[in-house]
């Protein structure tokens, strides 16, 4: 047998690691994968009631002797289950944090994990405060600006698989835009920017809400408005906390200095 020189063991070092790495991220991606499954299977039976459920803010709005139609021949089937595929994605987001969460934390300091593990729970919280927000606050406003701007004489039959697709839309954009404080508080804390940076820069930051806003929710004025004044308030809200998480590094970058 040949006797393997010292430069190939510390590769196959180097390699086993990596190896065993890959083989984690597999597993954990495999047991998200067959999660998501397990509780969309839960779901589909009752598809049906889930898309009436959601499309309830529409159905209330409908004028009279109007209704949902199907224009396509499949989309009686293919739309309820979408939408199950993805309350079943949107029901397992804590379960698929844990798992990242799993994955990276062996590679955390102490303190990185003090700091990760409120910013974990709050971004879910946030991203389902942002799905509530979308469904009862600005699906029923939106909605009801919609149906009453109609010329008279067009009856309104809107289609569900473009009613699926806008309140999918205005879901994502409201969940995402709820993390807005979170990503605040990681540049703060990684040094990217900081608050005084942040502050200087408020009036930009409010005009490019307002052009986020334009091109993720639909061409009308409430809907970007909808969408870009709790962006910009929850910007600030970020600004707010990101102040005790700027004051708490210097603090230990001063005793650091100290013990030195």
């Amino acid at each position: 047998m040949t006797k393997k020189t010292p430069q190939e063991q510390e590769k196959m070092q180097q390699e086993q690691p990596l190896i065993s790495h890959l083989i984690e991220l597999r597993n954990r991606l495999l047991k998200a994968m067959v999660f998501i499954l397990v509780v969309f299977l839960a779901l589909y039976s009752f598809s049906n009631e889930l898309y009436l459920l959601v499309s309830q803010p529409l159905e209330k709005l409908l004028p009279e002797g109007s209704t949902m139609i199907a224009t396509g021949v499949a989309s009686p089937f293919l739309v309820p289950f979408k939408l199950t595929l993805v309350t079943a994605v949107f029901l397992t987001i804590p379960f698929l944090l844990h798992q990242a969460w799993g994955f990276i934390a062996p590679g955390l300091y102490k303190h990185e994990k003090s700091f990760a593990i409120p910013l974990l729970l709050s971004s879910i919280v946030l991203f389902y405060a942002g799905l509530c927000f979308a469904y009862f606050v600005v699906l029923p406003l939106v909605f009801g600006f919609f149906t009453s701007i109609g010329p008279e004489g067009v009856n309104f039959l809107p289609d569900i698989n473009n009613i699926l697709n806008f309140i999918l839309k205005m879901f994502f954009a409201f969940g995402i835009a709820f993390e807005i404080p979170i990503a605040t508080i990681l540049m703060i804390m990684t040094g990217i920017t900081t608050v005084k940076s942040l502050s200087t820069k408020r009036p930009y930051i409010f005009v490019g809400c307002f052009v986020i806003g334009m091109f993720v929710t639909p061409p009308d004025v409430i809907s970007q408005t909808i969408l870009a004044v709790p962006m910009y308030l929850l910007f600030e809200v970020g600004i707010f906390f990101g102040r005790f998480v700027e004051k708490r590094s210097k603090e230990k970058e001063q005793a650091a200095e100290t013990e030195d």
